[in-house]
């Protein structure tokens, strides 16, 4: 049995869906700005007069202040309370965001973009802590369906939202689109949030300074060699070397001071829990997976097939369809089925439509793979809602919230790292198969000579013959690029189809829970 300071709902007498629509709504807000903002970075960067290489730090300033604040929101919480913090941040986000869409200039939107992404960093872990607590356990799954709608959903509309709004208005609606929506979550969340007895009586420790100045070098370093690692040839820079020594040394010393004071900002003790600890190793994996295909998918479309950043966005939004359709599937089913079973169904379907993409080549059309991209919709909520559902079954109310801030920063360094590896991926294997195909071809082989003789001859009839002969030789070595560029995709794709087959391992790490009930020694 659980007591009261353990797994009872507290919703203070409200409806728990309209608390539910509440904290969602900054959620989604918080999470669509970030996909948005991803699309509009060649328009931002032509506006203000930068390269696209200055242009990615409004993307990696807006990360390192989010994963900074991600972990400590428990303790503003504590300290400031819940509801006044969480109304504080979206009024944060929501002004910075008007900031963001009226910078006149590069340096002024980097600094509305770090203060963005400080008062977006607290938004998820609040939300979902607020959720898990308004919920009793047994409605949980129902519950987490919906806040997986903001999480899930988000990322896949956020490139077609952007890329129609930047197309049809400016860049800068990719961010006044907040203000409205900030707005109405500030007047929900003051209607109808309250903050539980734990947190109005409860009294914050004293503030580690010593652990949030590491938890900002090494997430800071991390987000930045991340993002920047594959332009600057990895440690082939001397900048990434050192951005690597200082992250090593930050993050051992965070952790072990972290594990050792009576009162850490971050307390990571709870990583002792077994079912938390698995639950933040399979978030990792699934945020690398996930971002990893929202980064790829669209890129493919785009640089290969040659589609406008809308249409690829068009073309891969029934991702978010598959998603609504699978949320109350599992919102009904997350109370009556084990949910090592519900991980394993999801991560078998993302594993196997990964594969599918795996088979891809040049000729599709926009509808050959319209049915996977739905499937893997449907299979990612039979992933999100029953891993955080298992993380925090067998935790107390009063250790959600330091549970909740850890749980979405390994979600948010996994996908960091998923797409840094997916792009180094995409040019160091397009490199090698360009190799290898050069290795394979030669250029004495007949039928190599037959299809530049016959290029050569068909160009001949627009061009002078030595100018034709050179547009034959450019045009056959483009279709050599694309087709080790199409190899890149292929080996990413089958990469992240054996991460998920190998997560089905980890998921039945899991401790047993009866469906819809506290485990057993829940105190």
């Amino acid at each position: 049995m659980a007591d009261s300071s353990g797994q009872q709902a507290q919703n203070f007498g409200v409806n728990p869906w309209l608390i539910a629509v509440s904290v969602m709504l900054a959620t989604f807000m918080e999470v669509l700005d970030t996909a948005i903002a991803s699309v509009a970075l060649p328009y931002i960067a032509g506006s203000l007069s930068a390269s696209n290489d200055e242009a990615t730090w409004v993307l990696t300033s807006y990360l390192v202040a989010n994963a900074v604040i991600l972990p400590a929101s428990n303790w503003f919480s504590l300290r400031f309370g819940r509801k006044r913090f969480l109304i504080t941040c979206v009024i944060i986000f929501t002004v910075a965001s008007f900031f963001c869409g009226a910078a006149p200039t590069l340096g002024f939107i980097l600094i509305a973009r770090v203060i963005q992404g400080a008062g977006g960093g607290a938004l998820q872990p609040l939300s979902q802590s607020i959720l898990l607590e308004s919920f009793p356990p047994e409605k949980r799954g129902a519950a987490m369906a919906l806040f997986a709608f903001g999480v899930v959903v988000a990322p896949v509309l956020g490139p077609t939202l952007g890329g129609w709004l930047t197309d049809t208005y400016s860049w800068r609606y990719a961010f006044y689109i907040n203000i409205p929506v900030g707005a109405l979550a500030v007047f929900m969340i003051s209607r109808f949030i309250h903050d539980p007895p734990y947190i109005t009586k409860g009294k914050a420790s004293p503030f580690d300074g010593i652990g949030f100045g590491l938890l900002a070098v090494w997430t800071g370093c991390l987000q930045v060699v991340l993002d920047k690692g594959q332009e600057d040839d990895w440690f082939g820079a001397i900048w990434i070397r050192w951005a690597v020594f200082f992250l090593v040394v930050a993050l051992v010393w965070f952790i072990i001071h972290s594990w050792r004071s009576k009162t850490p900002l971050v307390n990571l003790r709870t990583l002792k829990d077994r079912n938390f600890g698995i639950g933040c190793g399979l978030m990792i994996l699934f945020g690398l997976c996930i971002y990893s295909m929202i980064t790829v998918l669209p890129l493919f479309y785009q640089e290969l097939l040659g589609y406008t950043a809308f249409a690829a966005g068009i073309v891969v939004g029934p991702r978010g369809i598959g998603s609504i359709l699978g949320m109350p599937v599992i919102g009904y089913l997350g109370n009556r089925v084990d949910p090592r079973y519900l991980l394993t169904f999801g991560f078998v379907g993302f594993g196997l439509t990964s594969l599918v993409f795996g088979n891809i080549n040049l000729g599709i059309s926009p509808w050959t793979l319209l049915a996977p991209i739905v499937i893997t919709g449907f299979a990612l909520s039979f992933v999100f809602v029953p891993i955080t559902t298992q993380a925090y079954s067998t935790l107390r109310n009063d250790q959600i919230g330091n549970a909740s801030g850890i749980f979405n920063l390994v979600r948010n360094i996994g996908g960091s790292i998923g797409i840094s590896i997916a792009q180094t991926m995409l040019v160091r294997r397009s490199d090698l198969h360009q190799t290898e195909i050069i290795g394979y071809v030669s250029r004495t082989q007949m039928w190599f000579e037959q299809q530049l003789s016959a290029l050569t001859g068909y160009l001949s009839q627009h061009t002078a013959a030595p100018n034709a002969a050179y547009a034959a030789q450019s045009t056959l070595y483009q279709q050599l690029g694309q087709q080790a560029l199409l190899w890149s995709f292929v080996d990413v794709f089958r990469w992240m189809s054996l991460i998920c087959f190998g997560c089905v391992v980890l998921v039945w790490f899991f401790k047993k829970a009866r469906p819809g009930k506290a485990p057993v020694g829940v105190h």
